[in-house]
């Protein structure tokens, strides 16, 4: 009956929004038609944006393609993954659309044929360096970010600040760093592997000797920062330059030994009974719309249409490094054993 309902709400909403149809692209306009006439909706589990940029992104798709529901389930990247694999393995389907910053779990649900094979349009309309991550098309990077040092002006105030990513290992930061959990964070995750491969394992035992608090969600040492129980951090721009707006005394510094590029993709589930309004929701992550409230809440845009955030710098003027796809697979499972072993948690 409620299927029933809302097919019949959707007849007569398509035909009131003459001008919303006549901005969408053909392809656009036939997704929307059939996911309205099916009553489709999005379930949409995210973990590379914060909760607030995440649900301004379900607001603008339900405004843009009204009648299409988005149910923003926003957590940590391992925690959506778990909580993803539990529901296949109860044979629920909650989840329709799948973010992540693991790519191994990409990998993963692409190795047991539970993604939709899918190439969105706007795909080729995205920053060149990130199309083509998967060239079979079943994900695509629908987000981009960077991990860098952070810190907060008034404790640090007089203090010479780091330039690299080694000076977090100075004795003089002992109780001063802040860092997330590889076990729940895709970004420490991948972060952790490129130090790791960077600098070996030395670089953790010397950074547990100076007494990092750990959080769980890169997100934490924001919050660590503000309330001003540490004064150098390994963490996120977007975040950062979000809570720096708002008053908040914090800083970034592109580490001389190279600032962490995220990339984080989307993935339609093949069990999603949704798949018409999954597929214009992918469509969606990579339209101008998607990539100018993604730069309005301070995270890099995949569009070269929209320009970076203010406070950011372009990232074709910032030394880069990043694993390789596979060094994330088999790395992350690694150092999560590796952390738990050096600093008990």
């Amino acid at each position: 009956m409620l299927k029933a309902l809302r097919m019949a709400a959707a007849s007569v909403l398509l035909a009131a929004t003459p001008a919303l149809a006549a901005e969408m692209t053909p392809h656009e306009k036939q997704l929307y038609e059939a996911a309205k006439t099916g009553g489709e909706e999005v379930t949409w589990y995210i973990s590379h944006y914060s909760a607030e940029t995440a649900e301004d992104l379900g607001s603008k798709f339900e405004e843009l393609y009204p009648g299409i529901e988005v149910n923003v389930i926003r957590t940590t990247a391992q925690v959506a993954f778990q909580r993803l694999s539990q529901d296949l393995a109860a044979g629920v389907q909650q989840c329709d659309v799948f973010s992540s910053t693991d790519l191994g779990h990409f990998a993963y649900l692409k190795g047991k044929d539970l993604l939709t094979q899918y190439t969105p349009k706007n795909a080729s309309k995205t920053v060149e360096a990130f199309q083509g991550l998967d060239e079979d098309g079943y994900f695509h990077v629908t987000s981009a970010g960077a991990i860098v040092i952070t810190y907060n002006k008034e404790r640090t105030e007089g203090k010479e600040l780091p330039k690299k990513w080694t000076d977090l290992l100075d004795p003089k930061w002992k109780d001063e760093v802040a860092v997330g959990h590889p076990g729940f964070s895709g970004y420490v995750g991948t972060w952790t592997v490129q130090m790791r491969k960077m600098y070996g394992w030395d670089f953790f035992e010397q950074l547990e000797e100076n007494n990092p608090q750990i959080g769980r969600s890169i997100n934490d040492t924001v919050t660590m920062l503000n309330a001003g129980e540490r004064s150098v951090a390994a963490g996120p721009t977007a975040t950062t330059l979000r809570s720096a707006s708002r008053g908040n005394p914090l800083g970034l510094i592109y580490p001389e030994d190279g600032t962490l590029l995220m990339i984080a993709p989307s993935g339609i589930l093949k069990a999603s009974p949704n798949q018409n309004a999954s597929k214009l929701f992918m469509e969606y992550l990579l339209s101008i719309p998607s990539a100018e409230i993604a730069v309005e809440n301070f995270s890099e845009s995949v569009r070269p249409e929209v320009a970076p955030p203010p406070g950011a710098k372009p990232l074709d003027e910032v030394n880069t490094i990043r694993p390789s796809f596979d060094e994330i697979k088999n790395g992350i499972p690694e150092v999560k054993e590796q952390w738990r072993d050096t600093f008990g948690v």
